[in-house]
């Protein structure tokens, strides 16, 4: 399982021409699940992006978590961060969950945040989507579960 975490100060996704989610400042998460992924992998991942601490504190270090600074979550699903691109010019998807397991990980993501008191938008599993944001820093990680 991977997971793209992006500090924005507002991004949003849009499908078929609706908004189907949309924050302010926080954290755009984009998350890849592979075969082999758990639910526990699912939590602790979940748990690991939420307290990773990438926003400022008093003295502009990065030292406040998603958590601690009380931002919004937008969550959106995808299989490409599980490509394999190490050889040739065209990414296998070989290693990607299948999808009927992948959307239940990826529920399971979005409700440990919410459970942990976190505002959650999502995308639509599987949707062709526009994303858009704008990076904070700009500030990305990427996070293998």
């Amino acid at each position: 399982m991977k997971a793209l975490l992006q500090r924005v100060s507002q991004a949003a996704v849009v499908v078929e021409g609706e908004t189907v989610g949309a924050i302010g400042a926080g954290l755009l998460i984009l998350l890849g699940i592979e075969q082999g992924d758990t639910v526990e992998h699912c939590q602790r991942l979940a748990d690991r992006c939420l307290r990773y601490r990438i926003f400022p504190d008093e003295q502009g270090r990065m030292n406040r978590s998603l958590l601690d600074c009380g931002g919004q979550l937008l969550l959106v699903s995808q299989f490409t961060l599980a490509a394999d691109t190490h050889s040739g010019l065209r990414p296998s998807f070989t290693p990607a969950a299948a999808p009927e397991w992948a959307k239940t990980l990826y529920e399971q993501f979005a409700g440990y945040a919410r459970g942990q008191g976190v505002i959650v938008q999502t995308g639509h599993f599987g949707a062709h989507m526009q994303v858009s944001l704008v990076n904070d820093g700009p500030v990305t990680f990427l996070l293998d579960g």
